[in-house]
C-alpha cells in the first residue's frame, strides 16, 4: 500500500493514544521550559508522552533543536546549529533530579559541525546526571558521530548503562530516508562499542512501514544479533508531514507480535515490538526485562 505523495493517510484504529494531559504533566512542562531544556518526547511529537513521564521516563536531547542532517522520517528541525551551550549538562541533570528520574535517555541532534559530533557534551551530561542522581539508570541514544571511534570512546569511557544507536532502516532504504547515514558505519558503531565497552548494554532500534521486505527486515535483525546488539526495539513510522516519506504500511500488532518472537528466537536479550513502541519507550521496563532474560537464560545454561 504506497501512501499517496502530499497527502496524509488517516491512521489505522490501532494507532490510537491519549493525548498527555493532567496537573504533573503540565509542571514537568513547566520546569523544562525553565531551565531551557529540549526533550525528543515533545520534538518529535512522541505518542507516548504522558505515559513515559508518569513512569518516571524521560529522553533529553542536547546539543540544541536543529539537526544538520535532513533525514525524511525525522520531526527534529533541519538547519544550521546554533552556538554550543556548554551549561546545558549542568541544566539537563539538575531536572532529572527534580522530575526523581528513575531511567533517562540522552539523545542529540546530528552535529556534523563539532570536531567530535557532540561527544565530549554527552560525556559532560552523563557526569552531572550521575553527581545529582546515582541512582538512575543513564541510557544514551547517540548519532554515528561519522565513525570517529574515539567521540564514541569518549561516550563509553563516561559510563552509560545503555549505548543506544538506532539503524532505523534497512539498507536499500538509507538513502532515500537516511541522509548522511550509512548502514555499515552504524553497524560498526554497535559492534565497536561492546568491543571498548563490553559491560555496557548495546541497544538499537527500527521504523517499520517505510517500504522494506521482510527478508529484509530478517537480515537487519541479523546483522545486529551477530554484533552482540542486547536490545531491540521495533515501532510504527508515521509521518510527521507531507515533506516526510509517505507510510508505504502499516503494520498490524500481531505482526509486530511476530517479528517480536523472531528477533528472541534470533538472540536477542530483549526485543521491544509494537506500533507504538518507539526507542526509548519505558526505556526503564525494556531494561528490567533485559535483566530478568539474561538471569533466565545464565540459570538455565547452568
Amino acid at each position: 500500500m504506497a501512501g499517496g505523495k502530499g497527502k496524509r493517510r488517516r491512521h489505522p484504529p490501532w494507532i490510537k493514544v491519549r493525548a498527555p494531559f493532567g496537573e504533573g504533566v503540565h509542571e514537568l512542562k513547566g520546569l523544562l521550559g525553565g531551565l531551557g531544556l529540549n526533550t525528543v518526547c515533545q520534538e518529535a511529537m512522541c505518542p507516548n508522552l504522558g505515559e513515559c513521564w508518569a513512569h518516571g521516563v524521560a529522553t533529553f536531547m542536547i546539543l540544541g533543536r536543529v539537526c544538520t542532517r535532513g533525514c525524511r522520517y525525522c520531526a527534529v528541525s533541519k538547519g544550521r546549529p546554533p552556538v554550543l551551550d556548554r551549561e546545558e549538562p549542568r541544566r539537563v541533570a539538575e531536572a532529572v533530579r527534580q522530575m526523581g528520574l528513575k531511567h533517562v535517555v540522552v539523545t542529540s541532534v546530528d552535529r556534523d559541525d563539532l570536531a567530535d559530533g557532540g561527544a565530549f557534551i554527552f560525556a559532560e551530561t552523563i557526569q552531572a546526571i550521575r553527581e545529582l542522581h546515582r541512582r538512575c539508570v543513564v541510557e544514551v541514544l547517540i548519532p554515528d558521530f561519522q565513525g570517529d571511534d574515539a567521540a564514541l570512546k569518549t561516550v563509553l569511557d563516561a559510563g552509560p548503562d545503555i549505548l543506544n544507536h538506532n539503524i532505523e532502516t534497512v539498507p536499500r532504504l538509507f538513502p532515500v530516508a537516511r541522509g548522511g547515514g550509512d548502514y555499515q558505519r552504524s553497524l560498526d558503531l554497535l559492534s565497536n562499542s561492546r568491543r571498548i565497552s563490553p559491560d555496557t548494554v548495546t541497544k538499537t532500534g527500527m521504523m517499520l512501514g517505510l517500504g522494506e521486505r521482510e527478508a529484509e527486515v530478517l537480515q537487519v535483525m541479523e546483522d545486529l544479533v551477530e554484533r552482540r546488539v542486547s536490545i531491540l526495539t521495533l515501532g510504527q513510522y508515521l509521518r510527521p508531514t507531507t515533506w516526510h516519506l509517505p507510510v508505504d504500511r502499516y503494520y498490524h500488532p500481531d505482526e509486530f507480535r511476530h517479528w517480536g518472537e523472531t528477533g528472541m528466537r534470533l538472540g536477542f536479550d530483549h526485543v521491544e515490538s509494537g506500533p507504538l513502541v518507539r526507542s526509548s519507550y519505558l526505556a526503564d521496563r525494556q531494561f528490567a526485562q533485559l535483566r530478568t532474560n539474561t538471569e533466565k537464560a545464565r540459570q538455565a545454561y547452568n
